[in-house]
């Protein structure tokens, strides 16, 4: 028990948070956070040491989500309501508030296998090799999504010099 309150410790704000952006929704993004812990203990058995703990964990929680979507939503994209803003804080400047809203927005319209790569590197804090063992693609393959989001997101902010994500 005490193992496992250690690796919630570690990895929950990452994984909430990639969940959160995911979904951009914060009642469905506790569900799918919940079910996914809900899969790790229930799947315990069969992690193997070899494989990274960090990438076990995403690739579940990255199944877990995918499976929501084509119950719940199997053609559709992000709805327009969930481009509020998912964390305001009270100290946020209005011109911070826009750039993040900005960047949300042009992460929306990357297309989805970009964006799960990107989110990944993001949220979770993955590197190229546990994005690729998490969405089931070979790592050059992950790394290119990830260079073409990139790019896509520089070109999409590019109007407004501040807002182009140097540290993606």
């Amino acid at each position: 028990m005490e193992a496992f309150e250690h690796l919630y410790e570690r990895h929950r704000t990452g994984l909430y948070r990639y969940v959160l952006r995911k979904t951009g929704h914060t009642a469905t993004a506790n569900d799918l956070f919940q079910g996914a812990w809900e899969k790790v203990v229930r799947a315990r058995a069969q992690y193997k040491p070899a494989t990274p703990f960090r990438a076990w964990l995403y690739r579940i929680t990255y199944n877990h989500v995918m499976d929501y979507f084509r119950r719940v939503q199997p053609t559709t994209g992000m709805q327009e309501e969930r481009l509020e803003s998912l964390e305001p804080g009270p100290d946020m400047q209005a011109a911070m508030e826009a750039k993040a809203h900005r960047l949300r927005i042009a992460i929306r319209q990357l297309p989805e296998k970009q964006k799960d790569a990107l989110l990944l590197k993001l949220e979770g804090g993955l590197d190229t090799g546990e994005i690729a063992a998490v969405t089931g693609v070979n790592r050059e393959t992950a790394k290119s999504r990830l260079r073409y989001a990139t790019v896509k997101l520089k070109e999409m902010l590019k109007d407004d010099s501040t807002d182009t994500p140097d540290d993606i």
